[in-house]
């Protein structure tokens, strides 16, 4: 996908955008999806595939597919968290019964009536960032690193140097897998959610991708995160990887 992607909803703007790593020959690793609900919700979701081609790749289209499913099910408007929670459940053991060592992280954001939640499998990061930069909400990253930022022990320059900066500790398509279930935050009329793989948090810091994703018309916003993202990869210290990343705008 050169360009992203727009849709427009009851909800918002919608724009996705998927690359797969410069200079990469194997299919892209990560999948996403935008899925609309029974009650003129939206259910967002970016995943990506890890342990090498083919398996990554596999593994992130099965969590997508069998979330699309889950939430399909839904025969009235209402709460969608045991669909989500199911959908996750499916593809975790949809994933294992591969046997291939294959797995995905996940993170998920639903969108209803102005109130958003989200859902959490490994190192791919959401967040509500307001008009003026304030983080309202972000995913923390299952990872050592990750947890170490949230703690206060790390900084971001130093975690986006770290040798295991790699490492993720939950996956979909682990015995051990669990989802950590975020808090309802009520969207303000210039909220902007955003998800995304690890190309672009691996590349940018949390303040680079705020100010980028909250200011200007949608368009311009997610090219200014892709080339932005693409740039650092280039760099000295930027991690080329697969790039995905799904955002709603007012």
């Amino acid at each position: 996908m050169d360009e992203p992607e727009v849709l427009s909803h009851d909800q918002g703007r919608v724009l996705a955008f998927a690359r797969t790593c410069p200079g990469k020959q194997d299919p892209n690793d990560d999948s996403a999806a935008v899925i609309g609900t029974l009650g003129g919700g939206l259910v967002l979701a970016v995943a990506d595939g890890v342990g090498g081609a083919p398996v990554g790749h596999k593994a992130s289209a099965i969590a997508m597919q069998c979330l699309r499913d889950s939430v399909a099910s839904q025969t009235a408007s209402g709460d969608l968290r045991p669909l989500i929670l199911d959908g996750i459940e499916r593809a975790n053991s949809e994933i294992l019964e591969l046997a291939i060592g294959a797995a995905t992280t996940l993170t998920v954001i639903e969108v209803q009536d102005r109130v958003a939640r989200g859902y959490q499998v490994g190192d791919s990061m959401a967040l509500v960032v307001g008009q003026r930069g304030l983080v309202k909400w972000k995913s923390t990253s299952h990872s050592p690193v990750g947890y170490a930022i949230q703690s206060g022990m790390m900084g971001e320059d130093e975690a986006m140097h770290h040798d295991e900066r790699h490492y993720v500790s939950n996956l979909v398509g682990s015995k051990s897998m669990h989802i950590e279930i975020g808090p309802a935050v009520r969207l303000a009329a210039l909220d902007t959610i955003l998800l995304a793989s690890d190309g672009l948090f691996d590349n940018l810091h949390l303040d680079e991708v705020c100010a980028l994703a909250r200011v200007g018309p949608p368009i311009k916003r997610m090219r200014s995160l892709v080339d932005q993202a693409t740039e650092r990869m280039h760099s000295e210290h930027g991690k080329p990887d697969d790039l995905s990343i799904v955002m709603l705008t007012p």
